[in-house]
């Protein structure tokens, strides 16, 4: 990842690595970042690349996730990028057809590339995850991100906090060796690094707090707040970002986010993903 964040800094931000390689990105949900973040690496790459839309394909009328991917990978693609709104569909996927799956996000379940570039961000600011406290705040429910982070920040040495509504708290969080809080404040006088989650709206089929309002009195980031706390802590955010609901937009804005930081990293990481991938595959 450190050599693919140097191309994407040169005046040329292109290798020849995957001149041979066809890379088809199959997204069944919206996504803004994470589909244009592996379109950029992929051309970075100097991959092929195909892009599918479910809305416009026959997965409308009717036809399977097995078969729609079969029928793509006839064409002699070497690779898939899949976000869909299933979790495990990556996993069920790469079970039943001949390819390389990256999961580019499977519902609420996990996200694993937005934890890589997390842990590089970290890691790119303090030196270390090992040993930092990271505190994941919001919609951990339905949170892909909450899930993979945890994973991915405990294998390197970090600890970690959840903190929300008691209602926005998974009910046997606390197995995977985590902290629980649901005081935010107690949460950012505990951490180093404190990664704002969105309320996933899109995901609720019922109301989990009284309102927005009283949710961003009690979980909302402002900059008074991060004034008042005795040290300075790291703020991150995997967006999009519901400004003045979980964080307001003199934090967002601040030297203290990394926000755009992540975006960019996530160029390098997808880079570095699919590179890995597409190696194994020249093999």
């Amino acid at each position: 990842a450190d050599h693919f964040k140097e191309v994407i800094n040169r005046p040329i931000k292109k290798v020849p690595s995957l001149r041979d390689i066809t890379i088809a990105n199959l997204f069944f949900e919206n996504s803004t970042r994470t589909k244009l973040s592996f379109e950029l690496a992929e051309k970075r790459l100097s991959a092929d690349i195909i892009n599918f839309s479910a809305s416009q394909s026959s997965v409308k009328k009717g036809e399977t996730l097995i078969d729609t991917v079969n029928n793509i990978l006839s064409m002699k693609v070497d690779m898939v990028v899949m976000r869909h709104p299933n979790p495990g569909a990556g996993i069920f996927l790469s079970k039943h057809v001949k390819a390389s799956i990256i999961n580019a996000g499977d519902g609420a379940h996990e996200h694993p590339t937005q934890a890589l570039l997390d842990s590089y961000s970290i890691r790119e600011r303090l030196g270390s995850v090992n040993g930092k406290k990271v505190a994941i705040v919001g919609d951990i429910l339905h949170s892909r991100v909450a899930l993979s982070n945890i994973f991915a920040l405990q294998l390197q040495g970090a600890h970690v906090m959840v903190c929300g509504p008691k209602t926005l708290l998974p009910k046997h969080i606390g197995s995977l060796g985590v902290k629980v809080e649901t005081n935010l404040r107690k949460a950012l006088e505990w951490c180093d690094v404190a990664n704002m989650l969105r309320v996933q709206n899109e995901r609720m089929d019922v109301s989990y707090f009284p309102s927005t309002r009283e949710y961003t009195q009690q979980y909302g980031v402002s900059k008074a707040l991060l004034d008042s706390l005795k040290k300075e802590i790291v703020i991150m955010h995997p967006g999009p970002i519901n400004r003045g609901v979980e964080i307001t937009s003199d934090v967002a804005d601040s030297d203290q986010a990394i926000i755009l930081d992540q975006v960019q990293n996530g160029v390098a990481i997808r880079m570095a993903v699919i590179y890995l991938l597409a190696s194994k595959i020249k093999q």
